[in-house]
């Protein structure tokens, strides 16, 4: 006998394949989810290893940076130091230059005339003082521009000024630059 088959066979084959599919589906699913959460996971692991990275040069950085201000103010000292320095020596090396100076505008300086302010910046100096009469005045030029120290004296200026009924001075203002002795220039070249 024959046998007959009044199933719905293919409605169960296509239950079948849509269950297949459907099973199919989720795992997909399933994989690409655990495929993106891998993904992500190893991604913000790199990032976050990488901003490790940065903060850690950030830091290090400022950390340099800190060093470099520290340098530049230790050179900035140093500089400093190193220009005090040179004025100290320049002072110890023309202490006796100045002695002799001193010296010389005493030794120039004639009778009736007085120094009441002697300023000197690099090498000229500025003298004020006072005097009896003009020839002393122009005597003590004459001595300042004859002396080995001293010359291109510069009369600034001479006032007649009355102190009392009978006394009279001349103030006067005048500027010399000081040399040195061309013996001695000679000396100080060959020394070092």
């Amino acid at each position: 006998m024959a046998r007959i088959n009044l199933l719905p066979w293919r409605e169960q084959l296509r239950e079948e394949r849509k269950k297949e599919f459907l099973t199919i589906l989720a795992l997909i699913l399933v994989f690409t989810g655990a495929l993106v959460f891998l993904v992500d996971r190893n991604l913000n692991g790199k990032i976050n290893h990488q901003n490790a990275r940065n903060e850690f040069i950030s830091k290090e950085i400022r950390v340099l940076e800190t060093r470099i201000k520290e340098i530049e103010e230790l050179q900035s000292r140093r500089t400093q130091l190193l220009d005090r320095m040179k004025i100290i020596q320049d002072l110890q090396g023309n202490r006796p230059i100045i002695v002799r100076v001193f010296d010389e505008m005493a030794r120039t300086l004639p009778d009736g005339v007085y120094f009441t302010s002697v300023d000197m910046k690099e090498s000229t100096i500025n003298i004020k003082g006072g005097a009896e009469s003009n020839s002393r005045v122009s005597n003590l030029m004459r001595q300042m521009d004859a002396s080995e120290w001293l010359t291109s004296p510069n009369l600034t200026a001479v006032r007649a000024v009355t102190q009392g009924a009978l006394d009279q001075a001349n103030v006067f203002e005048l500027s010399v630059r000081q040399t040195e002795p061309q013996t001695r220039a000679a000396e100080g070249e060959q020394q070092p």
